[in-house]
């Protein structure tokens, strides 16, 4: 049996970030990831991915963000299950939680944090006949290593974020890119929008709009697709084909953990993103509430506060009072400490 103060469910960043939070306030973190190495979609999906809105970094990638977060928390000494699934919860008498994975590891917590991401996930593929035949033969629902791609001709379909992003930083590495998406407004972000206008008028960048991939052709390996545009078809060479049209969630077992669900995702209360069962949170992109927007940076917020009131279940009558890490310092379990630089007051006469 496995204990600890908070058993984290799921090793992405917002479930990463928890550690840190969580140790600043003396208590110890527990993870469980079905995948087997810690930083979620960031690591599995896309870890050579430029990320935007993290604060204090103009652009990070994926992976390096999963690194960081690791080594933030390492002074805490979480503890990790990887390669298994969170499968059953069963709550004690003593009002702690047993959690059970698909491959008989138990855990034990008085606090269990919900940081599944999106939980399982797969590739929303398009309805093109015989497209599995290339999977993996020039046609990437993920890019993993952008360099796959150097010197190369590629079709990226969609019109999201993935989409977008991937179109602007692939750019510079493929001999050619094509940007195909079925309407001429895009979902992503306005920057990134305005980025690839600049980049097609640029030249460095092929957009067809509105237009679908229909058909894809080739031997061995992909050699071309067919794009239908209006009454028009066409086809265009290519060496790869990426459609990017997201990701479809699925809880898993937690769906049956007897926890409110609204639209494939976990409802909790704002005041400390607790979900209907006492001592059960959810944070990140697995929760949803009135407003809720699934950035990494939301889940970093939602992940403070919940450490707050776990301190508080785990620490019932005592009460901590918040102090700034620039006044305080940090401790570490392994008895580090990390001086906060003295402050230097002036006064003004």
């Amino acid at each position: 049996m496995i204990k600890t103060d908070i058993l984290i469910i799921g090793a992405g960043p917002t479930g990463l970030f928890t550690v840190f939070e969580a140790g600043l306030l003396k208590l110890k973190c527990h993870l469980i990831d079905a995948l087997p190495q810690p930083g979620g979609q960031c690591s599995e999906l896309y870890p050579k991915k430029p990320i935007y809105d993290i604060p204090g970094f103009p652009e990070v990638l994926a992976g390096d963000l999963t690194n960081n977060l690791l080594e933030q928390g390492k002074q805490f000494e979480p503890g990790f299950t990887l390669g298994e699934r969170a499968e059953t919860i069963e709550k004690q008498e003593d009002g702690s939680f047993i959690v059970t994975t698909n491959k008989g590891t138990k855990h034990q917590a008085p606090v269990v944090a919900i940081a599944g991401g999106l939980g399982s996930f797969e590739p929303r593929k398009p309805l093109i006949e015989g497209i599995e035949n290339y999977e993996e033969k020039g046609v990437d629902y993920f890019i993993k290593d952008p360099e796959k791609f150097r010197n190369k001709r590629v079709v990226i379909s969609g019109g999201g974020d993935s989409a977008l992003d991937w179109s602007i930083f692939l750019a510079d590495v493929a001999s050619e890119v094509t940007l195909i998406h079925r309407r001429n407004e895009f979902r992503g972000a306005l920057d990134s929008v305005e980025k690839v206008q600049e980049l097609k008028l640029l030249g460095k960048i092929n957009m067809v709009t509105p237009a679908e991939v229909t058909g894809v052709h080739g031997k061995e390996h992909v050699e071309a697709i067919t794009v239908t545009k209006g009454d028009e078809q066409f086809n265009i060479e290519t060496d790869y084909f990426i459609p990017l049209f997201g990701l479809s969630p699925k809880l898993g077992p937690i769906g049956n953990w007897g926890l409110e669900i609204e639209k494939n995702a976990i409802k909790v209360d704002t005041v400390d993103y607790q979900t209907n069962i006492p001592g059960i949170f959810a944070i990140g992109d697995v929760n949803t509430y009135e407003g809720k927007l699934k950035l990494i940076l939301c889940g970093f917020h939602e992940a403070t506060l919940m450490c707050q009131s776990a301190y508080k279940i785990i620490n019932p009558g005592k009460k901590y009072v918040l102090k700034y890490t620039t006044v305080s310092g940090i401790d570490g379990f392994d008895g580090s400490r990390k001086e906060a630089p003295k402050a230097v007051v002036q006064a003004i006469v």
